[in-house]
């Protein structure tokens, strides 16, 4: 988009002026990983928990960049775009022919941001169980990198049946996350989420529900989930953009009381906490908090 600026390699360029290399195993090989945040008043929500975890991924896929450069990335693109969501991409870079490792990596760390999506928080998603299991063995199911075609074809299926996100099951079929989110069941007198080992990426918003309700004393618990015909009907999906959503699989009943006031209390609290970081409650942007009591 004429006048916008992207950061790449150390500083802001007009998105026009940015070239990167076709060679560069991003595009050949999908050779990287990411990072999605939301930015509101020139500040990030929960900043240092997008670095760290944005640090450990590149240290776990031996991508030598430091958490300073990342950090000076994320702070330029936050205080570009002022309201909105900012991306941190890092690749290899470019390299020869070939899966082997270069012997001398000089990789591409590129960033964009996006205007804010106000009307995407805390609205109510409809879910369809995916066809494709989440390979929990696998590096990449509990690290942001850039395969998500699974995803992809399954967000696509979901659609096209009426749902918005796809529920993934993994190999010993538990469940894993969405296409997008982690994953919450809202039982009637707790939440409980999947533990990393069975596919759940790490989530910033995964994270914050577990502080949060563990210092409200609320009982929440990291256990393996499976589909059960006596408990699914509604979970809680985080994500740092949705944030909370609760989500349903087809037919599900309406959420009891206990359930709604859960779940509408977590909402409160991460508009609260935003305010907190960032100096602004989203609910003044726009984004509204649903009634859930019917």
């Amino acid at each position: 988009m004429t006048g916008a600026r992207v950061w790449l390699g150390d500083r802001l360029v007009a998105a026009e002026d940015a070239s990167i290399d076709p060679r560069d195993r991003g595009f050949t090989l999908g050779d990287g990983c990411f990072d999605t945040a939301l930015a509101i008043g020139g500040r990030v929500f929960r900043a240092d928990d997008h670095l760290d975890r944005l640090a450990s991924t590149c240290a776990a896929l031996s991508l030598p960049v430091t958490r300073e450069r990342l950090a000076v990335a994320q702070e330029s693109l936050s205080a570009e775009i002022g309201n909105g969501s900012i991306r941190l991409t890092v690749t290899r870079g470019s390299g020869a022919r070939g899966l082997a490792l270069p012997d001398d990596p000089r990789p591409t760390l590129f960033g964009a941001a996006s205007p804010l999506a106000p009307q995407m928080m805390f609205k109510p998603l409809t879910l369809a169980l995916a066809q494709t299991r989440r390979n929990e063995t696998s590096l990449s199911s509990r690290l942001k990198t850039l395969s998500y075609f699974d995803a992809i074809v399954e967000t696509d299926r979901a659609k096209r049946d009426g749902a918005d996100e796809p529920l993934f099951l993994n190999t010993n079929d538990q469940i894993a996350c969405t296409a997008l989110a982690n994953v919450f069941r809202i039982g009637k007198h707790d939440i409980v989420t999947p533990p990393l080992e069975c596919g759940a990426l790490d989530g910033v918003m995964r994270r914050f529900v577990i502080e949060t309700a563990e210092r409200y004393s609320v009982d929440v618990r990291v256990a393996p989930l499976v589909l059960d015909s006596e408990h699914d009907g509604w979970f809680l999906l985080t994500n740092s953009l949705r944030l909370i959503a609760p989500a349903g699989l087809a037919g599900a009943p309406p959420l009891s009381p206990s359930q709604a006031r859960t779940v509408r209390w977590l909402m409160e609290e991460s508009c609260h906490a935003i305010a907190r970081d960032c100096g602004t409650d989203p609910r003044e942007f726009g984004a509204e908090i649903p009634d859930l009591s019917v």
